[in-house]
């Protein structure tokens, strides 16, 4: 059954909370967790996010925390990788401290105001730090294909070699020209997935070998599974900086994707400073718990948003929901 609007809002609960490295250019980390009936669920779309895109963030956590049909799994572990925002060189060890047994790491490049330069010498830390440790890199689009094409062919001639390249350039035009221009660079698709009207426009134009799939920005953990299947491609389930309840949302649907399975990410709670549940869930020997995630009472107060914050959350939720009932009766309340 389907939650009202009123129903939704009762449950409702907002926190804000800080975090541990500016990631995405916040400090603090704002999401609802929603009480459901089945489970406790997360809505957490981006503040700068119209209802439109948020939307269907909202579709997630109605499906996870109220949708009994969905099969939850409460028991076994996922893979996770470490994930080492766009900090300094020196500050890497530091980051990496925080991932217990991780041996994959997935590093952010091409941050804006940083050279390439930077990125190297990132990349040269966590190679020190994590000698056997599977790369990855993540450009979040910041990329132009030419600047593109340049950082990847020296990071090759420096000796990195990646399981993939995260998003390097905006558009799926872009991403297929420089799957092209460098060959044996294996090319993976979020933003172009996640944000786009159509997300296997990317798989039909041959334009990555790999996708990045999350629960809450495509609808939910079955939505989520279907594009991965339809793509078929090898798949990376990640977190949109969730709360360890939204990471456990995410963890269910990586234990669906077939095997091989690649490592998730979806350890970032080790980037939060606190979290709303006792036993956050961060990685212990590489792997994050399926186990619900059931927050504390006295942290949801500890970290509760103001009230202005609170009501500007709660108007957002109403505006979602009215987007998702105008998309047909799959959203609207029974």
């Amino acid at each position: 059954m389907h939650p009202s609007l009123a129903d939704l809002l009762e449950r409702a609960h907002v926190v804000a909370l800080p975090l541990n490295t500016r990631f995405r250019g916040v400090t603090e980390r704002e999401a609802v967790l929603f009480a459901g009936t089945e489970a406790w669920s997360e809505f957490s779309p981006f503040l700068e996010y119209a209802p439109a895109e948020a939307s269907a963030w909202l579709a997630a956590a109605i499906e996870y925390g109220f949708d009994a049909s969905l099969e939850r799994l409460d028991s076994g572990t996922v893979e996770v990788n470490a994930t080492v925002p766009a900090v300094t060189a020196d500050a890497v060890p530091q980051v990496l401290a925080r991932y217990d047994g991780c041996r994959v790491a997935k590093v952010k490049v091409a941050e804006r105001g940083q050279m390439l330069a930077d990125d190297l010498a990132r990349l040269e830390a966590v190679r020190d730090a994590l000698p056997t440790a599977r790369l990855r890199i993540d450009a979040n689009a910041g990329w132009s294909v030419p600047e593109a094409v340049t950082a990847l062919r020296a990071m090759t001639a420096a000796g990195f070699e990646f399981e993939y390249v995260e998003q390097p350039v905006a558009s799926v035009t872009e991403l297929a020209e420089v799957r092209r221009a460098v060959p044996g660079v294996r090319i993976a698709a979020d933003e172009s997935v996640r944000k786009a009207a159509d997300p296997l426009a990317v798989a039909r134009a041959g334009a990555a070998d790999h996708v990045i799939v999350k629960a809450q920005p495509l609808g939910g953990v079955r939505r989520a599974a279907e594009v991965v299947a339809a793509s078929g491609l090898s798949a990376t389930v990640s977190s949109a900086l969730d709360t360890s309840v939204g990471i456990v949302m995410g963890a269910q649907l990586a234990a669906r994707l077939p095997q091989p399975r690649y490592a998730a990410g979806l350890a970032t709670v080790s980037l939060f400073a606190a979290d709303v549940v006792r036993e956050p869930r961060v990685a212990v020997q590489g792997q994050v718990s399926l186990a619900p995630a059931v927050p504390d009472a006295a942290l949801l107060r500890e970290f509760a948003a103001s009230d202005a914050c609170q009501n500007w959350w709660f108007e957002r939720i109403r505006a979602c929901f009215e987007h998702l009932s105008t998309l047909g009766a799959a959203y609207s309340p029974e």
